[in-house]
């Protein structure tokens, strides 16, 4: 009896420390074989050539040199750079690594807007549920560790908001009140569900996916990224965050 009591106490520590159900393990176990088998892929199939300039851009000059030269192998190699591209998307947001938006506007700058934003809002919502299932297995003491004071605040109106937490969660992608890398890694420390966090990032990020990847064809003209979002361009995702959240709203004043 000793024993097996001893057994079930470790079932439930490894239960309670990896939290993932059974869907939520294939999910994660999918995105981590996708980048392997596109960056393998992608090794594979493209030209001999010179891929020196191929490198994670840090800034709009960066940028530029790769937008230069991709935009030839764009035509040849389509399905190599969308592979390519997306992998990469996907990995950066997933380990959150800085820069997503340099991919957002060289989205604009190869595929143009209506193919750029689907191929933005595609990644970006794959990236952030693979950051989400991340999280859920690892994420707590990263989380207290680095953002303690917006995790608490995050915390409570979550707590606040649950009959109405997909308009809460819309509000938050649509504005910059909460950074998404932090949002990607809380969500699953703060109980919200995956598919109230999967329909708020998949909305909530085309009016931002938009203005980016529009921006992105005119990229000759961007003297800085802070140029992309103007008073203008934030009071707009502002206006449709509170929209978003006006029904929450009214519901509690009638209640």
């Amino acid at each position: 009896m000793g024993k097996e009591n001893e057994s079930n106490e470790v079932v439930k520590a490894v239960k309670s420390k990896f939290s993932l159900s059974f869907w939520e393990m294939t999910a994660a176990s999918t995105v981590v074989l996708g980048f392997v088998a596109g960056l393998i892929c992608v090794y594979l199939t493209m030209p001999d050539s010179d891929y020196s300039f191929l490198k994670l851009p840090h800034n709009l000059e960066d940028l530029r040199v790769l937008r230069d030269h991709l935009e030839s192998y764009t035509s040849d190699y389509t399905a190599q750079v969308l592979v390519g591209y997306c992998t990469v998307y996907i990995f950066m947001q997933t380990f959150m690594i800085p820069g997503t938006v340099f991919m957002s506007l060289l989205a604009g700058a190869l595929f143009g807007v209506f193919k750029g934003v689907a191929l933005v809002v595609f990644n970006a919502t794959a990236g952030a549920s693979s950051c989400y299932f991340l999280s859920k297995l690892i994420g707590r003491p990263i989380v207290f560790c680095i953002w303690p004071d917006k995790l608490k605040f995050f915390q409570a109106q979550v707590a606040k908001r649950r009959g109405g937490l997909l308009n809460y969660m819309l509000f938050l992608r649509l504005t910059p009140t909460l950074p998404n890398t932090f949002i990607n890694f809380a969500s699953p420390i703060v109980d919200v569900p995956y598919h109230i966090f999967f329909l708020a990032t998949f909305i909530g990020l085309i009016p931002a996916a938009f203005v980016t990847v529009r921006a992105g064809i005119t990229l000759g003209e961007l003297q800085s990224v802070g140029d992309l979002y103007d008073f203008q361009s934030i009071a707009t995702l502002f206006l449709i965050g509170i929209v978003s959240v006006t029904p929450t709203l009214m519901s509690k004043s009638k209640s």
